[in-house]
């Protein structure tokens, strides 16, 4: 499963007086300009984005205001990701890593990629009752499920099972303690999401 490690960036440390500037500049604003609409001095704002002094909370209320953002915006580094990585992967029917368990099959999908952001997999859910469970299952991060054949009760830790039919589908805390049982006459068959 994804560790938290595994889905956190590296930290880099904030320079707030840097991520003004940006924000600023990407507004195509002068120090003039952004000074009339914060209603900061063009001097305490010079002195914020080079460092030498750090906002008060009434200068943060200004910039956010006065510059049309949000306070996280001030707060976090801008997402440097480029829109296309080149990665792919393709996995054939039937040809994916099989992981048996007494309860399910799991089928990894586009296996061959590593530092996945979410894990694919196909499961045939083998349980047919509660009991076949020694303890819920939970584990970090969320859970999408599409019911590809068959029928199943979803129980969750702190909502009352529901039964899924085939094109169902369910979004959850995976977390929170959760199984899957088959009721239909053939073992149910799901395509997961981990992420």
């Amino acid at each position: 499963m994804v560790t938290r490690g595994d889905r956190e960036a590296s930290v880099e440390p904030l320079q707030l007086g840097q991520r003004v500037r940006d924000i600023r500049q990407s507004k195509n604003l002068t120090l003039e300009e952004a000074s009339k609409l914060t209603g900061l001095a063009r001097s305490t704002l010079s002195k914020i984005e080079n460092e030498q002094i750090s906002p008060t909370f009434a200068a943060v209320t200004k910039l956010v205001t006065g510059l049309g953002i949000d306070i996280p915006q001030l707060f976090t580094q801008p997402d440097t990701r480029t829109s296309a990585t080149g990665r792919r992967a393709i996995t054939r029917k039937g040809e994916g890593q099989l992981h048996p368990t007494t309860t399910y099959e799991h089928e990894l999908l586009a296996d061959e990629l590593s530092g996945k952001r979410m894990i694919p997999y196909r499961t045939t859910v083998f349980a047919r009752s509660f009991d076949d469970y020694q303890d819920w299952v939970r584990h970090e991060g969320e859970e999408f499920l599409l019911v590809l054949s068959g029928r199943l009760a979803l129980f969750t830790e702190f909502y009352q099972p529901v039964e899924l039919d085939e094109g169902d589908s369910a979004y959850y805390d995976a977390e929170m303690g959760h199984v899957l049982v088959s009721l239909s006459e053939e073992d149910a068959v799901v395509l997961w999401v981990t992420a």
